[in-house]
């Protein structure tokens, strides 16, 4: 049984949540709107200030779905009111970001400077202090959004295993290797 799937999902003030006759959820929030279309085999239900998502049989799919519509739902509500952010740094010599609206322009030891055009959604801050790696800071309503343009500027530079010099996430583990061993005496 998903417990996931079982767990009632609060709405917070000011967020408008209506469900479609095709079972299109949409999330209305101070921060933005979001739409979600959801297998028909799970009802939701809205009761007092909480939503709550029944299967209809008990299939493997929908059991599968269940607890994935409930957490796709549920990142929506806390998008659009509070919002998600990710935070990335680039460690390496010579490493910079900065922005110009929604350009992100990126240094990362090519010949020439990488430019990235970030969507309407995105909200983009870079960080330069002397002394420290600089950092990117994303900030969006939209939870799958913000992941998927994090992981695209990740893939210019990964972090390399040796030195570990690249784009990561703020917090992330890289597993280092050991170089070459010294010469045979």
């Amino acid at each position: 049984m998903s417990r996931i799937g079982l767990a009632p999902i609060e709405v917070p003030q000011g967020v408008e949540i209506t469900v479609g006759d095709d079972n299109t959820v949409t999330v209305k929030g101070p921060l933005g709107q979001l739409t979600q279309t959801v297998d028909p085999a799970i009802k939701i239900e809205q009761k007092d200030g909480t939503l709550e998502f029944v299967r209809q049989n008990e299939a493997k799919q929908t059991k599968a779905n269940h607890g994935l519509y409930r957490s796709l739902v549920n990142n929506m509500v806390v998008g659009v009111s509070k919002g998600w952010e990710k935070q990335m740094e680039l460690v390496g010599v010579g490493y910079r970001a900065t922005n110009k609206g929604q350009e992100l322009e990126l240094s990362l030891g090519f010949s020439h400077n990488v430019v990235f055009l970030l969507p309407e959604e995105i909200k983009v801050e870079t960080v330069t202090e002397r002394g420290k790696n600089p950092l990117i800071t994303l900030k969006s309503y939209d939870k799958q959004l913000i992941g998927q343009v994090s992981a695209k500027i990740r893939s210019l530079r990964k972090p390399e295993p040796y030195k570990g010099k690249g784009i990561r996430f703020v917090g992330e583990q890289i597993r280092r290797k050991a170089g070459k061993s010294a010469a045979k005496k």
